[in-house]
């Protein structure tokens, strides 16, 4: 039969060349071909009178491929008909029709597009004289061709035999058998069992592919490589093939070993005339799904391109194609080529043809179908020429960094790369478009044109890093990578190019820093501050004044900054600075401002945003300062906790800005920065980070002047190469003769082994501000006496309003370097004012070589910024200085929080019982050293014993009986160190009750953190763009790590918004720039807030560099009155969460089931593509949160499996 129509084509042809008109159905000398000469069979019964001229077109499609016939017709004058269905009420293709119409109604989505009877009586209702059935859907089901003719309406595509034929992999097998085209070893027929198959990969060997007998795209196509993958692939294949084609038919090949996928696109006419338009190169596939195509293929041998593309023709010749069609082949290393079907429709791919060949294929089907012929269209086979190279990339909304899972929602923002040689072809190109989960996730064709394949591929990359997609995960990381491959610029890849190429999927994450902060600003005006607020006193609106610094001759930038202390310490070391330090003449001071001075007074919650503006006034200024104290302590974890950044970056920044001063930072020796012990292994770590991110001297001390913890950290810092600044903290009264337990043998003695250690400068650490002035001069003359050329360094806090007294007794008796704060950030609980200290010294022996004029100025800066930090103002509730501190001895950074505690706990009324009980805490604790953590569990248990209304002796005589806070036991277990004088007995043994206490140093039996192991978990919770320092982090605060780097991810460079604007959010109309780096500033306005919709949601507007920007957050207030799906728990290996939005189409497993890690338990669908979530880890399925047919978005509880 096929090769009595390829004689019939041929006895066509030759009628046609001697009788032009008559092949037309004309007569000519009254002659007229018979019927069924003038065209091939199946073409005569099929088509309606030649030369009718379509005046009105509907496309029986959706989305970018209805858009694109549209523009076609409307360039032939050709009134336009769009049908849509109900979930695409609001998409763009129904806009670009001249009339659209609804279809489907009450459907589910794909059905509507399916519903052939309504799609013929909405054509028939409108006047529509013709069909285009685009691609997917119903293009390739011929009964819709079929009844589309038979209801008189032209349908563009082939006749509805040839669409069957074409469309039944077996029947398109025989018909190349037939017209001499070699096939693949295949089925018969279709196969519709799982025996069948399991009989067809036993006779002819694996590998084996199944794929749908009745549509292609990669649906219902999987790879069988083992007899063990048969039942399950052929199951998953069925039901993506009857998803997506109505029919689950399987038809099985033999599976061709590193192909090429070549393709040749034909025409066909009605008068036998058949041309071919080249071939493309499909081989960039993922699933079998094309990725990338390109025209010509590149490198194709001559021969092999001449051999396929005449087989292409021959056998659309032996079948009488007519209009526009593929044929596709797979080409083996060998140069051997396998025709494997027919797709008899226009493809995703042909516009890449288009772009080589100047033909618009389009337009063409339209032509065949009206029944011109190919010759009238200029269509010979010798006109068809290549011009250049052209290449498509399909920009799909699927999320490349979790397996191409497709994504949903809004887009927030589109802006499309363009230029010359670019074309786009797209339905959902701008922002507002709504990404359903109910169809495929093509989102854009980017098609680039050039001379040649490099040249397009440089071209294609240009514009793809142009494109700036928010609201949902796009493919376009993936599809740079692919674009700057080696492989793939040499032109010549095959379908396992994906595969085996797994740096394809090393992603550099797009940072889309602007919306992530517009969706932060929106998230506090809807929902108010990120970080909580301690008062309810205000940000100031005031903007701070940075002195002014003298430019250069030239005017064009700063001078450099004038050598510093630093600059000895880089040149010579630790060792030649310490003695340099000891050498120097007058009074050195370290200046808290940047750390101490605001943990003190603001809850340690001043910004970098706010350090770094004035940095480059103090390092213009105060090139001649000991130190800048401006890291470790509190600051390192409040940066990540409440301020949301990072505390690296904070020290790398500031380093940058200040070159010439030396940066000091708190060190709790075998603690590191934080609250507990850490294995030994972390401390190193963490010092070898902070000397390499800019750190210089450690103040390095142990809250209970444990010494092992100490010399801990004075071996990890010298080992780091950093200056060592051992101290000993300071507590009680060396003046007193009475306060024997620290006097000044045991100072003495304590500093003895700091400097038998190796310290290179000794620290005094009063952090309570108990050193009184005869004190002071007490205990630095005799240190200086003993250890006459170690630099002495003293540090205090101005609590009872006598530091600047004691430090002056400090300077006098011996000591080199002294602690202070700039004027408006001293006093109280800060340190001393560095103008007093300043002032008072000039003049003497003892000048700081500081000037006054230049402390003003500073202060007028930080006067001002204070008031941006009222809500954690300790003047809320401090109005003065407090001499009760030589009782209590609060340290004067826990001072100020601990009222606060105390506010929050509703014992405002009772906080000068509180510090009167923090002394009777500290009694019972053994009168220790009170300095973070050990000044914590003092705190805890003063708290406690003022809530319960405890007496010292009610506590030790009820002990026993009571539940004390979990740092009070902590502390009696050993977990701090040893106390001076050891534990207070019997009360330890009452509190621990048979709790095991620890032995020796904490640390010392720790097992090393697994830094490679931390890493990788990291990168599998946050993804890879996971830097070294965060490592580190989530050494010493794993939660807090954890949650800062969702924070940062979700909402992006926060730090860089001003500080009011950070705390409390913009006001509607205000205006602001925001700098997200070195030349590149956005100006942001709010415009307004939206009401709250059916989602719990408020859409807030912006204008974001003169654009219109808007982003939808959930009002958290009013979503408690609505029901949600609940997510699944991040972090929770247990919790299964659904991978992707979709439907539930399976449930493998019930509660109570024991199941193993990757054991399949779920299967959803999404955008015709169904996944299978298999279980993160072995255990019982504690509980199933969906149901079959239950439609989920991303993230949703799929089920709980309580872990093993």
């Amino acid at each position: 039969m096929f090769r009595l129509q390829a004689r019939l084509s041929s006895l066509c042809q030759s009628a046609r060349t001697q009788l032009p008109d008559a092949a037309r159905g004309n007569s000519l000398y009254g002659f007229k071909l018979p019927p069924g000469i003038a065209c091939s069979s199946t073409q005569a019964q099929s088509q309606t009178k030649p030369d009718e001229k379509i005046r009105k077109l509907m496309v029986a499609n959706r989305g970018e491929i209805a858009i694109r016939v549209f523009r076609a017709c409307t360039e032939m004058n050709i009134t336009t008909v769009a049908i849509y269905s109900e979930q695409d009420m609001m998409h763009m293709h129904r806009q670009k029709a001249d009339e659209s119409y609804l279809i489907g109604k009450g459907l589910p989505p794909v059905a509507a597009y399916l519903n052939i009877p309504e799609i013929i009586h909405v054509a028939k209702e409108n006047g529509v004289d013709a069909i285009h059935p685009g691609y997917g859907f119903l293009s390739e089901r011929d009964d819709f061709a079929q009844q589309v003719i038979d209801a008189g309406i032209k349908f563009i595509g082939p006749s509805p035999e040839v669409v069957r034929k074409m469309g039944d992999k077996v029947e398109a097998r025989q018909a190349a058998i037939a017209a001499g085209v070699q096939v693949v070893p295949g089925t018969d027929g279709p196969v519709s069992s799982i025996e069948e198959a399991r009989y067809f990969c036993e006779q002819y060997g694996l590998p084996v592919i199944f794929k749908a007998a009745y549509g292609g795209g990669g649906r219902g196509m999987r790879i069988v490589r083992s007899m063990e993958e048969v039942d399950e692939n052929f199951r998953r294949a069925t039901s993506e093939a009857e998803a997506a084609f109505g029919n689950g038919a399987l038809f099985l090949e033999k599976f061709i070993e590193r192909p090429r996928h070549i393709e040749v696109q034909i025409l066909g006419d009605r008068g036998g005339n058949v041309v071919h338009l080249y071939e493309r190169d499909c081989s960039v596939q993922r699933r079998h799904q094309k990725v990338v195509e390109i025209a010509p293929a590149p490198k194709l041998p001559r021969d092999i391109r001449d051999k396929m593309t005449a087989d292409a023709v021959k056998l659309a010749q032996c079948v009488g194609y007519e209009n526009a069609g593929t044929v596709e082949f797979l080409l083996d290393p060998s140069g051997q080529y396998y025709f494997i079907e027919v797709n008899a429709r226009l493809q995703v791919e042909h516009t890449v043809t288009e772009e080589v060949t100047g033909i618009d294929l389009v337009q063409s089907q339209i032509k065949i179908a009206e029944g011109r012929l190919l010759p009238e269209m200029g269509l010979s086979q010798e006109d068809i020429e290549l011009h250049g190279c052209a290449i498509q990339c399909r920009m799909t909304t699927e999320d490349p960094a979790r397996g191409f899972q497709p994504d949903t929602g809004r887009i927030e923002v589109f802006r499309s790369g363009e230029g010359m040689g670019i074309r786009l072809d797209s339905a959902l190109g701008f922002a507002g478009a709504i990404i359903s989960p109910y169809y495929d996730s093509l989102l854009v064709k980017v098609i680039a044109k050039a001379r040649d394949h490099p040249s397009a591929a440089a071209k294609m990359l240009r514009t793809l890093k142009e494109f700036r997609i928010r609201g949902v995960k796009t493919n376009i990381p993936f599809l740079l990578n692919v674009l700057q491959h080696e492989q793939f610029l040499s032109g010549v890849v095959d379908t396992y190019f994906i595969d085996e190429n797994p740096q394809l999927f090393k992603f550099y994450p797009t940072q889309n820093r602007a919306q992530k902060l517009l969706y932060y600003l929106a998230q506090v005006m809807v929902n108010g501050p990120q970080t909580p607020l301690a008062t309810d006193l205000q940000p100031s609106e005031v903007v701070p004044t940075v002195p002014q610094l003298p430019y250069e001759e030239n005017q064009s930038r700063a001078p450099a900054p004038p050598k510093g202390w630093r600059d000895v310490l880089v040149k010579e070391g630790p060792e030649a600075f310490a003695k340099k330090v000891r050498e120097h003449k007058g009074l050195l001071l370290m200046d808290t401002t940047f750390r101490d001075a605001h943990q003190s007074l603001l809850a340690t919650r001043v910004r970098t945003f706010d350090l770094k503006r004035i940095s480059p006034f103090v390092s213009q200024r105060f090139n001649n300062l000991y130190s800048l104290e401006n890291w470790g302590g509190a600051t390192f974890d409040v940066a990540m906790r409440f301020l949301h950044e990072c505390p690296w970056e904070r020290l790398e920044e500031l380093r940058k800005l200040i070159p010439n001063v030396p940066f000091q930072m708190l060190l709790r020796g075998a603690n590191a920065v934080g609250y507990t012990n850490y294995p030994d292994n972390v401390v190193y770590k963490f010092c070898d980070m902070a000397v390499k991110s800019g750190m210089d001297i450690f103040r390095i001390f142990d809250s209970l002047n444990y010494l092992p913890n100490i010399i801990v950290g004075m071996d990890a810092v010298g080992k780091a190469g950093g200056v060592i600044e051992a101290a000993i903290s300071y507590t009680g009264d060396v003046s007193d003769p009475t306060k024997s337990k620290y006097n000044l043998d045991y100072y003495v003695d304590l500093s003895t082994e700091l400097v038998k250690a190796g310290t290179h400068i000794l620290s005094i650490k009063d952090m309570a501000g108990v050193l009184k002035p005869k004190a002071a001069k007490m205990l630095v003359g005799t240190l200086r006496d003993k250890f006459p050329d170690i630099p002495i360094h003293v540090h205090t806090h101005d609590t009872a309003c006598a530091g600047v007294a004691s430090m002056l007794a400090a300077a006098e008796a011996g000591a080199d370097v002294v602690d202070v704060a700039v004027d408006s950030m001293s006093g109280l609980t800060s340190q001393p004012s560095m103008g007093a200290v300043v002032a008072a010294l000039e003049g003497t022996d003892l000048q700081t070589g500081i000037h006054l004029s230049d402390v003003s100025d500073y202060s007028a800066y930080w006067e001002q910024t204070r008031n941006l930090y009222a809500p954690f103002e300790c003047c809320k509730t401090l109005k003065s200085g407090n001499s009760d501190v030589y009782v209590n001895e609060i340290p004067g950074g826990q001072y100020t929080n601990l009222q606060f505690q105390a506010f929050s706990l509703g014992l405002a009324d009772q906080f000068e019982e509180v510090k009167k009980m923090y002394a009777e805490a500290n009694q019972l604790l053994g009168n220790i050293p009170k300095v973070t953590p050990s000044s914590k569990v003092v705190g805890d248990m003063a708290q406690f014993m003022v809530q319960n209304k405890l007496t010292k002796e009610m506590v030790e005589d009820r002990a026993e009986e009571l539940s004390f806070p979990a740092s009070v036991i902590e502390y009696f277990q050993g977990y701090l160190g040893v106390p001076p004088g050891g534990y207070p007995e019997p009360l330890r043994t009452k509190i621990l009750k048979g709790k095991p206490g620890i032995q020796g140093r904490p640390g010392e039996a720790l097992p090393p953190v697994d830094f490679d192991k931390l890493r990788e978990e990291l990168k599998e919770k946050h993804g890879h763009d996971v830097k070294e320092h965060d490592v580190i982090s989530a050494a010493l605060y794993p939660k807090v790590t954890d949650d800062f780097l969702e924070f940062r991810d979700k909402y992006g460079p926060v730090d860089t918004l001003g500080t009011r604007i950070f705390f409390v959010g913009p006001k509607v109309a205000q205006e602001m720039e925001v700098q997200i780096e070195r030349g590149k500033t956005l100006s942001i306005k709010t415009l307004a807030c939206g009401d709250l919709n059916k989602n719990g949601e408020r859409e807030m507007f912006f204008e974001l560099n003169g654009q219109l920007r808007s982003v939808k957050v959930k009002d958290e207030e009013a979503a408690k009155e609505l029901h949600f799906h609940p997510k699944a728990l991040k972090g929770v290996r247990g919790s299964v969460g659904a991978p992707m939005p979709g439907e539930v189409v399976d449930i493998k497993v019930k509660e109570g089931d024991k199941v193993e890690k990757g054991q399949p338990v779920l299967v959803l669908s999404a955008m015709k593509m169904e996944m299978v979530v298999t279980a993160p880890a072995s255990g019982t399925v504690k509980s199933i949160a969906v149901e079959k047919k239950m439609k989920l978005e991303g993230d949703d509880l799929l089920m709980d499996i309580e872990c093993d």
